[in-house]
């Protein structure tokens, strides 16, 4: 599916309002399009429809390839069917279509059944397809028989492919109104349960929304020796919207969530290969390349244009957050919000959004539970929350950050209730604000997480559980994000131990979120390592950044954005060219006349007999000559020769 949303889509419009225009530039960037014409060739003699074709086929670049299907109508579900994966189809328009289905050489035939099977292959496409038809249900009813057969027709056509189609959109005056948002998978509605054991009682009833944190846009510092900064760029087009998930939702194990494009993926490795690039290309950045296309559903990703960064502000009490000094994190947050600090500058330069969020805060999770159930349920519905609102915004990539005291700990007790770890193993050493180590804290850190394990060395170690005993406010409102990112197809970057501890908590509940999931780098911290290894992660660099998490993400950004560029505007390089883009190397024809080579005309050697007969090795005739020999025989010329 693409980064719009959409994998196959509708484009209706009246008579020349640029219906056929806007569906040509939705494909535009498309390597290849296979343009399907439906309309038949008309009356020779009508030059103004022939002027209507012409145009259209003088529109087309030369990379598209055109098939004809107005000979049979049935041919367009056929040609519809049979397309792969890899391919773009443009089928232009049903109206001509229908022409050709109600032509009397093709009557009498079943015509609801034809639409029916249109539909049904317009369902089951694999590729991304985009279909043009008019919309003729504004105007009066046709006066004639053969008129209204055809508006009824063409009615009937258009309602079961508007059906079958992920998104619906009307063109009037040029202008695009979306009428219906695009919604590949239907809605993740899970029942909630009715009690311990049961199953299927309907959803919990909706509790009130709460109100989400202002979205920021931080600024980017003046420096004296920089040029005012231009106007900034107009963001891409937004992610199309899918339908809102209920807040009361109760979000549990086995959720169906979207996945990635399995074949745009290795599709854009492929691609990296035929494309004009020195040397050996771009290593292992040509990771960043397959996920972006992977998750935008085409083997030509575009560069993130719309980010936003979710900074998730919760403390953790007890010896988790030994070693960080009072009041600290909260600092950090405020410091956000205001547009200072490492993160916000870093989010400035990128031109990313920054939405500070306060995550509930957690208790002492070596003494009792870290959070309530319902305390839980909440924070997965907030985190999913803010991921759908970011998707309205047209926000392309989400940065998981967070800025809490103990959240270390925290996601070193998830690593070590879902992954086997063992703490002192993955908990970093502990820095204080002097840039001292500290082992003291770090000891307090690790009997704090030992005596949680303990402490919950009987529980079923579900996810919920996990949160709720273990992880805290943080990584539960960030497991939310997770499953709401995925749901809506948003790739998110994550930068630190809270985004690493939320996906290996993510896998009970949708394991698809992991596979939207991108790790820059692991920061030098143990317990990313593992939590990366565990989620099948491969960190890109390795910068070793400490400037708090999130900050990474941010910095690598611009390489990830300019590798996505480089894949998506070099050409093809020469040598895989065909056709007439050989010729551009070929030699040059002389400007003036002359042989076309510099070499001389070689010159013929003089004739020499075949056959000649050698010279003799010694003096004398080389045979025995009579006095009157029968026929005139050469001698040789010799010294002792005597004349007769």
């Amino acid at each position: 599916m693409s980064v719009d949303g959409w994998n196959t889509l509708l484009v209706l419009g009246g008579i020349r309002s640029g219906k056929s225009e806007f569906a040509e530039s939705l494909v535009a960037d498309a390597p290849t399009v296979r343009y399907v014409a439906t309309a038949p060739e008309g009356d020779p003699e009508d030059t103004e429809w022939a002027t209507r074709l012409a145009a259209h086929r003088a529109r087309r670049p030369g990379s598209w390839t055109t098939e004809e299907t107005a000979a049979d109508p049935g041919r367009l579900a056929e040609v519809i069917a049979a397309a792969g994966p890899n391919e773009t189809l443009l089928v232009d328009d049903l109206g001509g279509w229908v022409t050709v289905l109600l032509d009397p050489a093709h009557q009498p035939a079943d015509d609801s059944a034809t639409i029916a099977e249109l539909a049904a292959a317009v369902r089951a496409s694999a590729a991304r397809l985009l279909l043009v038809s008019p919309e003729v249900g504004l105007s009066l009813v046709p006066t004639t028989p053969l008129g209204r057969a055809f508006t009824d027709a063409l009615g009937a056509t258009n309602r079961a492919v508007a059906d079958a189609c992920d998104a619906v959109v009307l063109v009037v005056a040029g202008q695009a109104a979306w009428l219906k948002p695009a919604g590949a998978p239907p809605r993740p509605t899970v029942p909630a349960p009715a009690g311990p054991g049961q199953a299927g009682a309907p959803a919990a009833p909706a509790q009130p929304d709460e109100a989400l944190p202002e979205v920021l846009t931080p600024a980017v510092a003046p420096a004296p020796s920089r040029a005012p900064a231009g106007e900034p760029t107009a963001w891409a087009a937004p992610t199309m919207a899918l339908p809102m998930i209920a807040t009361g939702l109760v979000i549990q194990p086995g959720m169906e969530l979207p996945m990635p494009d399995e074949y745009a993926g290795p599709q854009a490795i492929d691609r990296l290969a035929t494309l004009d690039l020195p040397g050996a290309g771009l290593g292992v950045l040509d990771r960043v390349v397959g996920f972006a296309a992977a998750t935008q559903g085409t083997p030509t990703p575009a560069p993130w244009s719309s980010l936003r960064v979710l900074l998730l502000h919760g403390d953790h009490a007890g010896g988790a957050s030994a070693g960080v000094a009072s009041g600290e994190s909260a600092r950090r947050a405020r410091q956000a919000r205001a547009g200072q600090g490492a993160l916000a500058r870093l989010a400035a330069e990128c031109g990313a959004s920054l939405q500070v969020v306060e995550a509930p805060a957690s208790a002492a999770m070596e003494d009792g539970p870290a959070l309530s159930a319902e305390q839980v349920e909440s924070a997965l519905r907030y985190g999913w929350r803010l991921a759908e609102q970011a998707a309205d915004a047209g926000v392309h990539v989400l940065v998981l950050a967070a800025c809490g005291a103990g959240t270390e700990a925290a996601a070193a007790a998830v690593l070590a209730a879902t992954a086997g770890a063992e703490p002192p193993a993955v908990l970093g050493r502990v820095i204080s604000e002097q840039g001292l180590i500290d082992d003291a804290a770090w000891m307090a850190r690790c009997a704090a997480v030992r005596d949680a394990l303990h402490r919950t060395r009987r529980s079923s170690r579900d996810a919920k559980e996990v949160l709720a005993e273990l992880g805290g406010g943080d990584i539960a409102m960030a497991t939310g994000v997770l499953l709401g990112a995925t749901a809506r197809r948003i790739p998110v970057l994550l930068d630190g131990p809270v985004g690493v501890a939320a996906g290996l908590v993510s896998r009970d509940l949708a394991g698809q979120a992991r596979h939207w999931c991108l790790l820059p780098d692991h920061g030098g911290q143990p317990a990313v390592r593992l939590a990366a290894d565990v989620l099948g992660l491969t960190p890109l660099v390795d910068l070793r950044l400490n400037l708090g998490e999130g900050a990474t993400a941010l910095a690598t950004l611009p390489l990830l954005n300019s590798m996505l560029a480089l894949a998506a505007g070099l050409p093809v390089h020469p040598s895989l060219r065909g056709g007439a883009d050989e010729e551009e190397f070929a030699e040059p024809e002389p400007a003036g006349p002359g042989p076309t080579t510099t070499e001389p005309e070689p010159v013929p050697p003089p004739y020499e007999p075949e056959f000649a007969e050698p010279e003799p090795a010694g003096p004398g005739p080389s045979r025995p000559v009579t006095d009157e020999p029968d026929e005139p025989v050469a001698v040789p010329e010799s010294p002792d020769r005597r004349a007769d």
